[in-house]
């Protein structure tokens, strides 16, 4: 008798069968895997329902599709238990089982006729299609642009809050407008400054972070959430400073550009200074100072520059005004404001050597890659010292030089407080100390700069750290600007060994108090704690906490018992469990939760090992890190985003390291690639170190499920939040690389600081989307955004020209973000019909 031909429905469900029992297999042993862990129990039941299910649906037997509705029902009430109506979340536990449930249906048809046509097919059908609708209904609350946040009203109007004061004989004078004409409707004028003070921003931008308050607010109001949408691009210029061969994989120029009366002043990541006409878009001058590539070291950034007025210089003569800068290859330069040509009053002929005193270091090991602060004639710098290296590093001094002869004022020196000069002959500052790699912030009345200092040069393993070391890094660091003497430090980490170094440029408010209001500044955290401090001696304003942590690792004796906790606010979310764990399909999901049983977590601060690895949670990137905060007096809000990321990182022997080839910069026998990852050799500890950041798994997403950023309103007064939500949309995020383009807000991995101006709107990149968002200040609801032509990965700025409020962005995009390069500054204003 003829064997009965089998057409396309039978081979189609012989296929969807072995495709289950591919997937169960693997998901049923990892489970049994994970249960000897003492993880979850779901997935050897999901993988056994799968491969019986696979079994009979291979035979054609309707028992196949019965068995897949009761794992599916199982998978849908498991997941809801975990984990709710949190459509993220959710996507590695429903969407393959969906697709798959999906599959078993249609195949119904091409199973054995009499069930086929049974009504126990109808009623199979029946239930699939409910549970298809269960779960359509909770993966689309990803659809839910608040799914993360706080439901709150709009708050209200928060106490009015005084910006620092100006230095009290500075001389005031009306903003810089067109002859004949008045300041737009709007805007506040902008004060001249007191020679070489930059005081408070009106129609300029003069500082980093506004100003050396580094509040990051405009008080233009032209542009606000009823007109917003109407914003265009007014010009586009590019510096033309594209990575070259050499440099491919390593720009991060993270610069945020100075106005000053009608030019921008900006640099590019390879340090060439720009100056633009801020209306227009059109170059005035350039400078390039010719910076090799071998200088770059973690990337190649320029964050900004620093103006300066000179006042023993008439108006007319050269370098009257400057811009100074640092560069990547340890100079300090400074040119004409006005002309782009060095001042050969400055240094030698425009530029200072900042290696002097330094000692033995080789390109990329030393870096300047944030502008300097210019406090009563004094420019204060520190620079980057690679990390992970050698505890025999570059030391971490942080200089203070004459922003008009370019001579030493003097040298803050961490392990010699005794001399606060150059070098003794024969001597050179003390090595491997902390550095100051990010933004300091100044008081020009109290004649204090604000020194955010990082860690020492190896950053997981302390137990060779000095005293001193141990007191002040990972510190905010009070400075007599006019000694270099320090007048107060206050500490976030006790010998920390999780790289929490502070990134964050510090905020300087006058805070009400029942007593009246006190100069204070805001301090962001890394690990998420945000401290109000009074900024002339040092204190807290709210209470801070010393909290057990755990204890154990291979530094048992060194790490501290306690650590601080900020009362007043904590960007940190609650610590990880097993069913945070996240990934695109079930399997992978599997495997993270598998990872996360392996390893060593014992919530924040869990003490570094080497017997297997450990969870650092959050990681180096934050909380907040040299994006900064920013602040709205008037209204009473504190702006802050932020990252939400574990590390996954291992200490590893020093006889590990060196078979894998790894080595320190200054080694060219060392191999450019090992199989460690993004690792530390950190010569002199006993241990390198491998950092997996952001915890990624093969395909490039990250074992924890999103949110991976946010952005979240405080009230300054109180501390409390008023709105939080995910920032950033997963349009240019997915597995292996690829975009999802999904408008959704998941989200995301975000570098950069926001700003707010006057009008009740935050403008800020930052994130993985390449988008510029505009948010409603008081509810938190993105009304504009649009797309960059690179990441986002800095702080815009906002000033007026001619009666018109600008908006401009250099988004340069980031090699670590992976995010598109680009040599673009974007303006951004209202129709000019509109003014």
């Amino acid at each position: 008798m003829a064997q009965a031909s089998h057409g396309f429905g039978f081979w189609a469900v012989r296929i969807l069968a072995l495709v289950m029992i591919i997937f169960g297999l693997p998901i049923a042993a990892g489970g049994a895997w994970l249960i000897t862990l003492g993880g979850s129990w779901y997935y050897l039941f999901a993988g056994i329902g799968l491969i019986v299910s696979a079994v009979f649906l291979w035979r054609h037997d309707s028992v196949g599709v019965w068995a897949y509705l009761l794992t599916f029902l199982g998978t849908l009430v498991w997941a809801l238990w975990e984990r709710g109506m949190d459509g993220w979340a959710q996507v590695p536990r429903l969407v393959a089982p969906t697709i798959i449930l999906l599959l078993v249906l249609f195949a119904i048809p091409a199973l054995r006729r009499p069930f086929a046509a049974s009504r126990a097919a109808i009623a199979a059908s029946l239930v699939g299609l409910g549970a298809l609708g269960l779960s359509g209904g909770v993966l689309t609350s990803v659809q839910q642009t608040d799914l993360f946040a706080q439901e709150a009203p709009a708050p209200e109007p928060g106490p009015t809050l005084a910006p620092a004061p100006a230095q009290p004989d500075a001389e005031i004078a009306p903003a810089i407008v067109p002859e004949n004409e008045e300041p737009a409707a709007g805007t506040t004028p902008s004060p001249n400054r007191a020679p070489g003070i930059v005081a408070e921003v009106g129609a300029d931008w003069p500082a980093y972070g506004g100003t050396y308050e580094a509040v990051r607010f405009s008080p233009i109001g032209q542009i606000t959430p009823e007109n917003v949408g109407q914003l265009e691009k007014v010009w586009e210029f590019n510096t033309g400073d594209m990575p070259s061969e050499a440099a491919e994989g390593k720009y991060s120029p993270e610069n945020t550009p100075l106005k000053i009366g009608s030019n921008l002043y900006l640099c590019t990541a390879m340090n060439i200074l720009i100056a633009v006409d801020a209306a227009s878009g059109l170059e005035e001058w350039r400078y390039d100072p010719g910076v090799s590539t071998d200088a770059i070291p973690y990337g190649a950034t320029c964050r900004g520059v620093a103006y300066y007025e000179s006042p023993e210089l008439s108006p007319d003569a050269a370098c009257a005004t400057r811009i100074l800068v640092g560069t990547l290859d340890a100079r300090l330069i400074a040119v004409d404001a006005q002309t782009g040509q060095p001042c050969a009053d400055f240094g030698n002929q425009g530029q200072v050597n900042l290696e002097d005193g330094i000692g033995d270091t080789v390109p990329g090991w030393y870096a300047v890659t944030s502008p300097p602060t210019i406090v009563r004639g004094v420019a204060v710098l520190g620079a980057q010292v690679k990390d992970g290296q050698d505890e025999d590093a570059p030391s971490g001094v942080v200089r203070g030089y004459d922003a008009v002869t370019g001579e030493l004022a003097w040298a803050w020196d961490l392990g010699n407080p005794s001399n606060r000069g150059a070098p003794l002959e024969g001597e050179v500052y003390t090595r491997g100390t902390p550095n100051m790699w990010t933004i300091a912030a100044a008081d020009e009345e109290l004649g204090l700069v604000y020194l955010p200092l990082g860690n020492s040069s190896v950053d997981y393993y302390g137990s060779n750290r000095s005293e001193l070391e141990n007191e002040y890094a990972t510190s905010l660091v009070a400075v007599d600007v006019t000694t270099g003497e320090d007048i107060w430090h206050f500490q976030t980490v006790r010998n920390d060994v999780w790289d929490y170094d502070l990134g964050s440029q510090p905020s300087l408010i006058d805070f009400p108090t029942a007593e009246g209001t006190v100069p204070a500044l805001v301090l962001a955290s890394k690990q998420g704690d945000i401290y109000i401090l009074d900024r002339a001696t040092g204190q807290s304003l709210f209470d801070v906490e010393d909290r057990a942590v755990p204890q154990g690792g291979v530094e048992p004796d060194y790490l501290s018992p306690t650590q601080p906790f900020s009362a007043y606010h904590t960007l940190a979310f609650p610590g990880l469990t097993e069913a945070d764990m996240w990934g695109m399909t079930p399997l992978d999901q599997l495997w993270c939760r598998i990872q996360f049983r392996q390893s060593h977590y014992e919530g924040i601060y869990t003490p570094p090992t080497t017997d297997r690895h450990w969870i650092q949670y959050p990681g180096y990137n934050g909380g907040n890190d040299w994006g900064s905060v920013a602040v709205d007096l008037e209204r009473g809000l504190l702006i802050a985003n932020y990252n939400n990321m574990p590390n996954h990182n291992r200490l590893v022997p020093r006889e590990e390291a060196d078979a894998a080839g790894l080595a320190p910069i200054y080694d060219a026998s060392g191999q450019a690639e090992t199989s460690l990852g993004e690792a530390g050799p950190q010569i002199g500890a006993p241990y390198a170190i491998d950092v997996n950041a952001g915890w990624r798994m093969p395909t490039g997403l990250l074992c924890t499920q999103p949110p991976y950023g946010g952005i979240r309103a405080i009230d300054l007064a109180t501390g409390e939040t008023v709105w939080d939500r995910p920032f950033g949309q997963a349009r240019n995020n997915g597995p292996f690389g690829l975009p999802t383009f999904l408008p959704l807000d998941i989200g995301t991995p975000n570098n950069g600081g926001p700003i707010i101006t006057a009008g009740g709107l935050i403008f800020v990149a930052a994130t993985t989307d390449d988008l510029i968002h505009a948010i409603d200040i008081q509810t938190g609801e993105t009304v504009w955004t649009d797309s960059l032509p690179g990441g986002g990965q800095t702080t815009p700025i906002s000033y007026e020209i001619d009666g018109r409020q600008y908006i401009v962005i250099a988004p340069g995009g980031h090699h670590f973000m992976e995010t598109a390069i680009s040599d673009a500054v974007i303006a951004y204003a209202l129709p000019a019909e509109n003014n």
